[in-house]
């Protein structure tokens, strides 16, 4: 990955990171993406889901869609991920904050066309969001494929910033009778809900078991 002035550091750079196992460790900690870009001058910003490979992100959607149909066409698109670990209670207004895991990366799309490689990357996508249940389903048929559409997002450069620790107040902020700290925040896959057409006998898979499931 490239660094230009898009991707420089210059609000807390100590906090940030352009080092690849880290932009990539935040990536595949999340599932959901916000993509941005612009089409006759208004912007636009649409949440979806991704997998990564490498420095390719992967989205997918409805051929139909207006955000996978512009993007396809090769316009710079921007692609942000966060992820928020806690709220962050100081002893005055101005310092509260959060801790958070965030990347920022800039490209260009690419439609996948190719049935083997679509199939590969809705995979992909898949088992980055919930890993093991590809196997376990019937694959897309060659009409689905047609419905969907899937491009490849190739990550030129991009940046990562970090948050953590406790409040950072003023020091003659301490001694007031505030309570001050962390209040941490995670995403966890908590007890499956089954479908009410499931089958008598078919058990929960073990990557769905919320006692199995790991928080973000």
């Amino acid at each position: 990955m490239s660094l230009t002035e898009r991707t420089k550091l210059r609000r807390l750079p100590k906090r940030g990171s352009h080092e690849p196992e880290t932009i990539h460790a935040i990536l595949d900690a999340g599932f959901l993406a916000h993509v941005g870009f612009q089409v006759n001058g208004q912007p636009f910003v649409i949440p979806t889901l991704y997998g990564r490979e490498q420095d390719m992100l992967y989205l997918h959607g409805s051929a139909a869609s207006r955000m996978l149909g512009e993007l396809e066409t090769g316009m710079p698109a921007c692609v942000t991920v966060t992820l928020v670990d806690g709220l962050v209670l100081a002893r005055s207004a101005f310092h509260h904050s959060m801790n958070y895991r965030s990347v920022v990366a800039f490209g260009i799309a690419r439609k996948i066309n190719e049935p083997e490689h679509k199939t590969r990357a809705l995979r992909i996508i898949s088992e980055h969001v919930i890993a093991g249940r590809w196997n376990d389903v019937r694959g897309p048929t060659e009409k689905e494929l047609k419905a969907t559409s899937v491009i490849e997002f190739s990550i030129d450069e991009a940046s990562a910033k970090v948050r953590q620790g406790p409040p950072l107040d003023d020091e003659e902020d301490y001694s007031l009778p505030v309570w001050a700290g962390v209040v941490p925040i995670r995403l966890q896959m908590t007890t499956p809900i089954p479908d009410s057409r499931l089958p008598e006998g078919i058990d929960v898979p073990k990557y769905v078991r919320a006692e199995d499931s790991s928080a973000l």
